[in-house]
């Protein structure tokens, strides 16, 4: 479980062709503190086993499931990614519950800087609008963040502070660029445990069951 706070920004140091699969070298010096084989790492929004652990580098690998369902196919070395270790029991938690789980990959449809902050657009799949709220809560490449506006169907904004925008991989954002996107977990159990199976018209039905219930 993760919190959506990244730790550091690491960067791709080789990204090899492995079967159907890549083999991730990734070189970081925050999150190697305490990190052995076997633990999870949180690597651009999807959680990772490390494998292997170098003086200043570690190294993950991806499936080919994993592959075509995220952006971890796209890498190349000097690719910059936001790297979280797993939440340890008995600290502060910030952010909101993460899995690493991605549940469809959206696309940057704009971005704008207003005042101190930048507006970032992007296109929600199906697996991702039915739990996408005004004010709730998305990951959006491993970094916790608030929906700022719906502005259109299939279509989210968040706002990025100045510490966002200088402390994740955020910044290099363009139109065009695709990024791992995480549902609220605990908005699709909510669905799940109401019936819903996530998928296009589960906010609608969960809302008018809500109403049948009394509640709007």
């Amino acid at each position: 479980m993760f919190s959506g706070i990244v730790e550091e920004v690491g960067v791709v140091v080789s990204a090899t062709e492995v079967g159907g699969g890549r083999e991730l070298v990734i070189g970081a010096v925050a999150v190697l503190e305490d990190l052995k084989p076997s633990d999870s790492i949180n690597v651009d929004g999807v959680c990772q086993t490390v494998v292997e652990l170098g003086r200043r580098s570690f190294e993950v690998q991806t499936i080919a499931t994993t592959l075509s369902r995220t952006t971890l196919g796209e890498y190349r070395r000097g690719r910059k990614v936001n790297l979280e270790r797993p939440i340890a029991a008995g600290e502060r938690f910030g952010g909101h519950f993460v899995q690493g789980h991605v549940d469809g990959v959206g696309s940057v449809t704009s971005v704008q800087r207003q005042g101190d902050m930048w507006l970032v657009r992007f296109t929600l799949p199906d697996t991702v609008e039915p739990f996408t709220i005004l004010h709730g809560s998305i990951a959006v490449d491993g970094v916790s963040l608030t929906i700022n506006a719906l502005p259109a169907p299939g279509t989210a904004e968040v706002a990025l502070i100045p510490y966002t925008y200088e402390h994740t991989n955020l910044s290099r954002l363009t139109p065009g660029d695709r990024v791992n996107l995480e549902a609220d977990m605990i908005g699709k159990y909510v669905a799940r445990t109401l019936g819903q199976s996530g998928g296009k018209d589960a906010a609608g039905d969960l809302l008018r069951r809500l109403e049948d219930w009394g509640i709007s």
